[in-house]
């Protein structure tokens, strides 16, 4: 890794990046971020990029690959004459690499934490049914046709597989197996057959499933901003996952599951779609197994952001003009962006029981202090001067579950030493930060 750690490795990518600098040229000095990984770039650089810069990219992505180190960010600040300090910041276990956090990411205050969205379970509809198209018989007779040669599952494995994921599976589901147990480990024909028949890439009884929202957490940097809100028109309820989503087959990149918690609106096995592009929600399919057997299949899409108020509020320039505006019972997540008015008090929302995740623009505060009235937080990202005022009076919220520090370019705070008083609160390993010192002359 010592080419890493010589100024002369980044020296083209930082003059790729300053290249259109215009602070430098009116006697400020010039700050530029990023992150380099052993398969790509995030570079503040409009444009393409040069030869030279191009090869001093590859030359850190190999060195990293040669290091086994997944991934670097940097900082740097250039002088107008030239002098310039550039800062490293070597991955670690309590850092989530988050997009729209270059040299840092979000920090990880408590191990194998997600999101409120990503723990809800699904609220119970004691009224569920089968849809009216859910029909065995006819069911089982067009499998049978389509698989007159399938070999089925016994019922002693049908409630072995009830018994490991902890359901009732419906009756449809169960009728599929019956006919054809599917086992691709032993006949891929056989098998690719009988996905033909259903309609999907079929997966076998000792391979059902229940969709794990924790593998659709998308990272606390955006998953901390979603909220789930089902309405009482709606057939599939917006979880990251159920333990009532039983996954059996897929269309190469997205799963199709068997709904036994539909929304309220829906029916006791529906069958959703799981986009693997999505990390909350699901899509309806078909009102029963028998319907997506028949090709019986719905095309509409339900818009599934889970971004709207009361629950996620943004308050800024082109957005709701107070935070005011924004209180509600029911607010989870309040976001204040871009502002060029007066800053804004946190007293409309102290206090609210939901509200768990605060993010807030550098300077958009009239008192970063407010923020011991919200109670509730489980995220909260403040920029670096707001940061140093909740450290100073010991007022960071013992709620937290995960931080981040959104940065300005002119912020002078060292960031990496505002991120490491954050994680010493809570006993977490510290951020290693590499500082080298270079010159890259005066401004063109």
């Amino acid at each position: 890794m010592s080419s890493v750690c010589d100024f002369a490795t980044w020296e083209p990518v930082l003059r790729l990046m300053l290249d259109d600098d215009t602070d430098r040229r009116a006697a400020r000095s010039a700050r530029v971020a990023g992150r380099i990984s052993q398969y790509g770039w995030s570079l503040a650089h409009r444009g393409s990029m040069s030869s030279t810069a191009r090869i001093a990219v590859k030359e850190i992505q190999r060195a990293l690959a040669r290091g086994r180190v997944q991934e670097i960010a940097f900082r740097a600040e250039a002088q107008p004459d030239g002098r310039t300090t550039l800062g490293l910041v070597w991955p670690s276990p309590v850092v989530e690499p988050a997009v729209g956090y270059p040299d840092l990411g979000v920090l990880i205050l408590a191990d194998g934490s997600l999101p409120e969205p990503w723990l809800r379970r699904p609220d119970p509809v004691p009224g569920a049914v089968p849809a009216p198209s859910a029909d065995l018989e006819l069911l089982e007779r067009t499998l049978r046709e389509r698989l007159p040669d399938a070999i089925g599952a016994t019922e002693e494995e049908i409630a072995a597989a009830e018994a490991r994921l902890g359901v009732t599976l419906s009756d449809e589901l169960k009728v599929l197996y019956r006919v054809t147990r599917v086992d691709r480990g032993d006949n891929f024909e056989a098998a690719d057959r009988a996905g033909e028949a259903v309609g999907c890439e079929l997966s076998g009884l000792d391979h059902l499933y229940a969709v794990d929202a924790a593998v659709r957490h998308p990272g606390w940097g955006l998953g901390a901003t979603r909220a789930i809100s089902t309405a009482p028109d709606v057939a599939v309820q917006g979880l990251a996952g159920s333990p009532g989503w039983i996954g059996f087959g897929s269309n190469g990149g997205d799963e199709f599951a068997v709904d036994l918690t539909p929304g309220p609106a829906g029916h006791f096995g529906q069958v959703i779609l799981v986009d693997h592009e999505q990390s909350l929600g699901a899509e309806l399919v078909a009102d029963s197994l028998t319907d997506f057997v028949l090709g019986r299949v719905r095309e509409e899409r339900r818009d599934r952001r889970g971004d709207e108020l009361p629950a996620v509020a943004r308050v800024g320039t082109g957005r709701l003009e107070t935070v005011q505006a924004a209180a509600h019972p029911a607010l989870e997540v309040l976001s204040i962006g871009a502002w060029n008015g007066t800053p804004f008090s946190l007293a409309p929302v102290a206090g609210l029981p939901r509200l768990r995740t605060l993010t807030a623009s550098p300077g958009t505060l009239a008192d970063p202090l407010e923020v011991a009235g919200l109670t509730g937080l489980e995220f909260l990202e403040l920029g670096a001067q707001e940061w140093r005022v909740l450290l100073d009076a010991g007022a960071v919220p013992r709620t937290l579950k995960a931080a981040a520090i959104k940065v300005r370019d002119q912020d002078h705070l060292p960031v990496v030493a505002i991120a490491n008083e954050i994680l010493a609160l809570r006993d977490r390993p510290q951020i290693v930060q590499t500082l080298l010192e270079g010159d890259l002359g005066p401004a063109a």
